[in-house]
C-alpha cells in the first residue's frame, strides 16, 4: 500500500533547497511551482526572502561563477546564468570582476585538455574550436594561441 507523500509547506521548502545551495529566484519558483504551491504565494515568500537577504540573485551568480570558472570563460557563464534567469545586469557586474583572470583561465584549460602546441593549422582549428565551446571569446583565443 502507497502511502501519498504530503506536500511540504512551501516556507519550508523554500529555506531546505537554499540550505543547500545558492538558487536564483528564477530556479527557486521554477521548483516549488513544480512542486503544486500557488504562484501568488510562491512571489510574496521570495520577494520577503529577497528583503531577510536570504535570496539574492548577484550572490547566486557570484557563487555560479565560482563553482564554474575554471572550466568555462565568460561567454559561456553568461548563457548559463541566462539560463537560470539573472538578470544582464548582474551578470555584466559579476563577470567583470574577473575580466582580468580569462586568459589565465583560458590557458589553464588548454593545458589540461592539449598540453603541446598544435602541429599544424588544422590541429590549431580543432583546439580552437574546442576553446571556443568551452566559452571563451575569440580575442582570448587568439591571444592565448600567439
Amino acid at each position: 500500500m502507497h502511502k501519498e507523500k504530503k506536500p511540504r509547506p512551501l516556507r519550508e521548502q523554500a529555506l531546505a533547497l537554499l540550505a543547500r545551495r545558492e538558487h536564483s529566484r528564477a530556479e527557486l519558483e521554477r521548483k516549488l511551482a513544480q512542486s503544486g504551491h500557488a504562484e501568488e504565494d510562491i512571489a510574496a515568500l521570495l520577494d520577503d526572502f529577497e528583503a531577510r537577504n536570504w535570496l539574492s540573485d548577484r550572490r547566486f551568480a557570484e557563487s555560479w561563477v565560482a563553482d564554474h570558472r575554471a572550466r568555462s570563460g565568460s561567454i559561456k557563464l553568461a548563457f548559463e546564468l541566462r539560463q537560470r534567469g539573472v538578470n544582464d545586469g548582474i551578470i555584466e557586474a559579476v563577470l567583470s570582476e574577473h575580466r582580468d583572470s580569462e586568459l589565465e583561465r583560458a590557458r589553464e584549460v588548454w593545458m589540461k585538455k592539449f598540453g603541446t602546441p598544435p602541429a599544424g593549422a588544422q590541429e590549431k582549428a580543432r583546439q580552437m574550436r574546442f576553446m571556443q565551446g568551452r566559452g571563451f571569446d575569440p580575442d582570448t583565443i587568439r591571444l592565448l594561441f600567439k
